[in-house]
């Protein structure tokens, strides 16, 4: 996952772009970067780490220009840390082209093989996005006539980039001299949303991958960049929409809204906060139907985004919720953290318990979900030692069984806490007296009660079944391979909050 920005203004973007990867940089921490566009010439600055220390006064400055996009990455995909990989990534040709992208493409290493074989383009990383660019300037030379770009050839270029790229893909992309193009894959997988202010007697537009970055920049939501749609909003402010996917379908990821989005943001018409009260209420009614003979004195958040859920099960079935965890919120994310070791060590510097809230009781807590399981198994013990009786753990999540290859850096199978396991297994593993799960239908019904035009979600690290049809047993058997916690530094513990840890320090 990443966080994408776009803008054409009528005044100097540079700060606005920053300011709003601040608010995005839940979606990545690992690199961050900014382009803008002063006429036919672009302005460049990245780097690896969190905005804030990326970006110094004398770069700022050097990012002149009223159009740009922005990037905030966390690697799905390639070298971890490389500073090559960090995004937005640049060719000359056939126009100078800047591009972002938030995703991950199924079909990369054939594309790489066809880009240097049949387009004679050359590929320096190992990003899936540079892949991405470099397909897209390869279709925009075929349809483009000459020097002169019309936004019918960008139209058809992103045909082109639909009828070869796979998986999942959300792009913002600048091409000198023209404008900003935004485009969604043909499933909608990963969110895109745009929106407008006012300046004067003129419009000023921001792309993003969230509405949060609407809210806080002030420009008003127009509307979702539809999946499989291009919008390319020209240097002069004309915006141009045009459909580019041969058989569009919507199945947005629904992990963004159990874990990856901010609760103040909206996708895909669905407010992300109130679908996490839901997964709450579901989970109460579940509680009471199958699980009343538990004797729970006290609801416990695993902070942050476990909050909302977590005080919809107290609510239901009628108990005290309690906040039994402080955080730190100058440690980072542990799930960045290379091996589990340091993870663990990372977990108690991360949080430490009110003894008060759990000595004698018996206590519930909450979490949004649980993949690998170790920092569950660190926080249960937690609990114990802080004098808990008894230990039940709920997770507003179906169990995580299946490794997402759509932008979300899960482990392999092998190291999921679910993967061949039943809840009784799983409730040893980590520790607890009893687990309870969400069900995948009910996380289904939970989200589509607020968009009843939406009815269908990428659900593969639930279900295992990829909505993009391309997915086989030795692309996943390769994935496995490179993401061995051996091999790869940056692993995924989805107990580890997104929401907050970052923004604002």
């Amino acid at each position: 996952m990443c966080g994408l920005l776009g803008a054409v203004a009528k005044s100097p973007v540079n700060q606005l772009l920053y300011d709003g990867l601040q608010v995005l940089q839940h979606r990545g921490q690992d690199a961050a970067g900014i382009v803008t566009a002063d006429g036919p010439n672009f302005h460049m600055h990245k780097g690896g780490g969190l905005v804030r220390d990326v970006f110094r006064t004398r770069d700022m400055r050097l990012l002149v220009g009223n159009s740009g996009i922005g990037h905030c990455r966390y690697p799905t995909a390639g070298s971890a840390n490389s500073f090559d990989e960090a995004q937005p990534m640049y060719v000359n040709s056939p126009f100078g082209i800047v591009l972002g992208h938030n995703g991950n493409l199924t079909n990369s290493d054939k594309l790489k093989v066809e880009l240097f074989r049949q387009d004679l383009r050359h590929v320096n990383t190992n990003s899936d996005s540079e892949v991405l660019l470099n397909v897209f300037a390869h279709e925009l030379q075929k349809s483009s006539v000459g020097v002169n770009l019309t936004t019918e050839a960008i139209f058809e270029a992103v045909k082109g980039v639909h009828r070869r790229v796979k998986g999942a893909y959300a792009v913002v992309a600048m091409i000198s001299g023209y404008g900003l193009l935004a485009f969604r894959d043909p499933f909608g997988i990963r969110p895109l949303v745009y929106g407008m202010r006012q300046k004067g007697s003129e419009q000023e537009y921001l792309v993003a991958s969230e509405t949060v970055a609407l809210d806080t920049l002030g420009f008003k939501y127009v509307r979702d960049v539809e999946p499989g749609e291009a919008v390319f909003i020209s240097n002069d402010g004309m915006v141009s929409e045009q459909q580019c996917a041969a058989n569009p379908m919507r199945y947005p990821c629904i992990f963004e809204y159990v874990y990856l989005a901010r609760p103040d943001s909206v996708i895909d018409g669905i407010s992300v906060h109130e679908t996490r009260m839901r997964m709450g209420e579901t989970l109460a009614s579940r509680i009471k139907s199958q699980y009343s003979d538990l004797k729970i004195d006290v609801v416990i958040p695993i902070p942050e985004s476990s909050r909302p859920s977590a005080m919809e099960i107290a609510d239901g079935i009628g108990v005290p919720y309690r906040e039994g965890f402080i955080k730190n919120r100058y440690i980072g994310r542990t799930f960045i953290m290379p091996g589990r070791e340091v993870r663990e060590k990372s977990v108690r510097q991360k949080l430490n318990a009110i003894g008060s809230e759990f000595k004698g009781k018996n206590v519930l807590l909450v979490d949004d979900s649980i993949v690998r399981g170790t920092t569950s198994r660190e926080i249960v013990q937690m609990a114990r030692d802080a004098g808990a009786t008894q230990v039940y753990f709920a997770s507003a999540a179906p169990p995580v069984r299946f490794p997402n290859v759509y932008g979300i850096d899960m482990p392999s199978s092998k190291e999921l806490i679910a993967h061949g396991r039943d809840e009784e297994a799983i409730a040893a593993e980590i520790g607890v007296d009893r687990i309870i799960y969400q069900t995948v239908e009910d996380l289904i019904a939970g989200c589509a009660s607020f968009n009843p035009k939406i009815t269908q979600f990428e659900t593969s690290c639930f279900t295992g079944e990829y909505v993009t049809g391309d997915v086989s047993a030795d692309y996943l058997a390769s994935v496995e391979c490179e993401r061995n916690d051996e091999k790869l530094s940056s692993v995924f513990e989805a107990t580890a909050d997104l929401d907050l840890d970052v923004i604002n320090g």
